[in-house]
């Protein structure tokens, strides 16, 4: 098989990876790619844009591409999967009124609603003055978010009503979102523990992926601005067995259904973010169309099944007799990002020490890097994901952050405490 990966960052790095491990496959072919995508075995970087779906198209067209996977979330929304269904070529994904999940948060939390799945109260506005007057009556912490999608940094919470005003202000009257921030979603802060619970749909039935958490805000102790991610880890203790369960019945299969009876049929990942409250009741923050950045690195290292072969399934209607095998290890994955990310950062520095960073249990996926004169240099504000596997989630954070450490750039950063909520649970500590 020919196999083409939509994606320039560490979540098509991770598939790149995976999926040239199956048998099936000949060549992987990724558009863009980066430098990490290079080296992989059986890979072709593609010097196509993911948002570019024509030249996507007559390229999957002209190489007899057997199975299109998309990583990002734009071409989802701009109607990808649409496109190369015309050309009777089969892509993994979600069609463009199914990724309105993503696409629009407004449309989201009226599915919510309309199928009684636990979300934050909301109220949604185009207009800066009437969001401000509700927000005069609302109490903070208040969660402010833009409609649209804004690469993960389109949520702030705001600890003041005047923080929340400016927000809105920000969003809709001087457009630090662009058109992503035309509309405003303003929600009631919900307090908990935050959980990834992403899976496989063939349009009607769904195969659940191990469960993971990441960690968005940019500093340790989860303060500071939202990022895309800044690492993430597999398992999340807190969606064991019984919450997976209840996540399933109160969250996955009425989204399923309700997306049926609206004449839906959602093929693809979904991506369920999740606030596990105090009572153990998990309300769903978001949707995502695909698979999460930094969360599908540890995913699939775990992943010791065949991912081409859930992607066929599940485009053949067979999810329900897909049996899927783990690695039973814990895998933790560490984003290191360019000085100012997610503000404004440089590029082009000289990445050094990846040489020595790869292992039988330690991957570094790259993301926001390209190849120079032969050098891997930066080329994103998330730069790579240092993930490990090991036999406890401490063993796998010292890992990681062991090989973190080797590795340099200027002005280069990540968090120095990502899976500390599980680790303080592994060595009985009150989290």
């Amino acid at each position: 098989m020919e196999v083409l990966i939509i994606g320039g960052g560490g979540r098509e790095h991770a598939m790149a990876w995976k999926v040239s491990q199956s048998p099936l496959v000949n060549r992987v072919h990724i558009a863009p790619g980066n430098a990490g995508t290079a080296k992989e075995s059986k890979a072709l970087n593609v010097a196509i844009d993911a948002g570019d779906i024509g030249s996507l198209v007559k390229y999957a067209s002209q190489q007899k591409i057997d199975l299109t996977i998309v990583g990002p979330e734009v071409p989802l929304v701009q109607g990808i999967v649409d496109r190369f269904d015309e050309k009777g070529l089969r892509c993994f994904g979600p069609k463009k009124v199914a990724a309105q999940l993503e696409g629009s948060k407004e449309f989201t939390k009226r599915f919510l609603e309309s199928n009684n799945i636990p979300t934050a109260r909301y109220a949604s506005f185009s207009n800066a003055d009437s969001a401000c007057q509700y927000i005069d009556n609302a109490e903070p912490p208040i969660v402010v978010k833009a409609d649209g999608l804004a690469a993960g940094k389109g949520v702030i919470i705001a600890y003041t009503r005047q923080e929340a005003k400016d927000a809105v202000r920000g969003m809709l009257l001087e457009e630090q979102f662009g058109s992503a921030g035309s509309r405003v979603v303003i929600e009631e802060f919900l307090e908990g523990e935050e959980a990834s619970f992403i899976c496989m749909v063939d349009g009607e039935d769904v195969l659940p992926l191990a469960s993971s958490q990441d960690h968005k805000a940019a500093h340790d102790g989860d303060k500071g601005p939202n990022t895309g991610g800044m690492g993430a880890y597999s398992p999340a203790p807190v969606l064991d067995a019984s919450m997976c369960e209840q996540v399933m019945k109160t969250v996955i299969y009425p989204t399923v259904r309700g997306l049926l009876q609206q004449g839906i049929h959602y093929t693809g990942f979904l991506y369920a973010g999740l606030m596990i409250d105090s009572q153990r009741i998990p309300f769903v923050l978001e949707y995502n169309c695909r698979l999460g950045d930094p969360e599908t690195q540890p995913i699939l290292m775990r992943l010791e099944s065949d991912l081409v072969e859930m992607c066929l399934d599940a485009l053949d209607g067979k999810l329900n007799r897909t049996v899927v095998s783990w690695d039973d290890r814990t895998a933790l994955g560490v984003v290191v990002a360019a000085g100012g990310y997610p503000g404004a950062y440089k590029t082009g520095a000289v990445i050094s020490g990846l040489e020595v960073a790869d292992s039988e249990n330690v991957k570094v996926f790259h993301a926001g890097t390209q190849l120079d004169d032969g050098n891997v240099v930066v080329s994103g504000g998330r730069v790579l994901c240092v993930t490990a596997l090991a036999e406890d989630i401490a063993k796998a954070q010292s890992n990681a952050y062991g090989i973190a450490e080797r590795i340099s750039f200027a002005d280069m950063y990540y968090r120095k405490d990502i899976g500390y909520r599980a680790v303080a649970r592994l060595k009985g500590v009150n989290s």
